[in-house]
């Protein structure tokens, strides 16, 4: 029999999908990985339940304890829903420019939601520093820190990597994601390129991010903005710090819009924003590389 245990259980192990149009028009094979099929809606799943893993692996959650996050994003959500099954309290600082749907459907899954106001990573109250200094002062709490948990990106080294190795059967020449926390981005492309270090890594980066000028100058250098939300970045992470990156390639809203309608008319896919930026990265590259690459 094949039974999942659970939430947690049906966690990762999701499909890699041909993206059709896209692949006939650059006569490379493009695959996305549909995290959609997390059972909480998103990749974030997997970084939410490994953080867990590791707090409790360490001791420092014990039964009943609380999860503290600032998060803007699915992080919320995954966490939320593995809080709910594993019996922790969870407690979600977010920006109270964030949606008010968002709010609610944090509330709904149980999620302690408390607004604060929006101001930039430097300032002491921001949400993501709140966070961290709320978390120390709760009882049996941990702050789940996924910006710079590296239990974020050992999530997509011991289950992304390997299943996309796995479902290629190691025919892939190149890997292609946006970056937020960087987990997902630097957990794969650490284990692809331990199999085959001639593969790219490649950054799909918003307009108003600036890991694009990072990587291409070594400088942080931020230009336009975007509507996309979650992703992109001015600061290299722990969960960055280290990581294979080959080449970073910027899309912008125009593109990233057009790559969504595509996959909803042509593919039947009902995208984001941040899909947006991924698949118009990876047909950029699917052009820069020429036909006859699995990307």
């Amino acid at each position: 029999m094949d039974i999942k245990n659970g939430f947690v259980g049906t966690v990762g192990n999701t499909p890699l999908i041909r993206l059709n149009s896209f692949s006939e028009a650059t006569g490379c094979e493009i695959l996305g990985k549909a995290e959609f099929l997390n059972p909480g809606g998103s990749v974030k799943d997997r970084a939410a339940l490994y953080i867990i893993k590791d707090a409790e692996e360490k001791g420092l959650l014990k039964p009943g304890g609380t999860v503290v996050e600032g998060t803007a994003g699915n992080t919320g959500i995954g966490l939320a829903h593995i809080c709910n099954a594993k019996g922790y309290k969870c407690l979600i600082i977010i920006p109270e420019t964030q949606s008010q749907e968002k709010m609610d459907l944090l509330r709904t899954l149980g999620a302690e939601v408390r607004p604060v106001p929006a101001v930039p990573y430097r300032d002491p109250n921001n949400y993501v520093k709140m966070s961290g200094r709320i978390a120390q002062e709760l009882p049996n709490a941990i702050w789940a820190n996924q910006f710079d948990n590296v239990a974020n990106r050992l999530a997509h080294y011991e289950t992304t990597g390997p299943e996309i190795w796995e479902q290629t059967n190691g025919k892939v020449d190149a890997w292609v994601a946006a970056t937020g926390t960087g987990g997902t981005f630097a957990g794969v492309s650490m284990f692809l390129k331990e199999k085959n270090p001639n593969l790219k890594t490649v950054v799909a980066d918003p307009m108003g991010s600036g890991i694009y000028s990072l990587v291409k100058t070594g400088e942080v250098k931020i230009e336009g903005r975007s509507i996309t939300e979650g992703i992109g970045n001015s600061r290299i992470t722990a969960n960055m710090q280290d990581v294979p990156i080959d080449d970073a390639i910027q899309v912008d809203d125009y593109d990233a819009l057009n790559t969504i309608y595509q996959l909803l008319y042509k593919e039947g896919l009902f995208m984001g924003g941040s899909v947006g930026i991924n698949v118009g990265a990876a047909v950029a590259l699917a052009k820069q590389m020429g036909p006859g690459h699995t990307i």
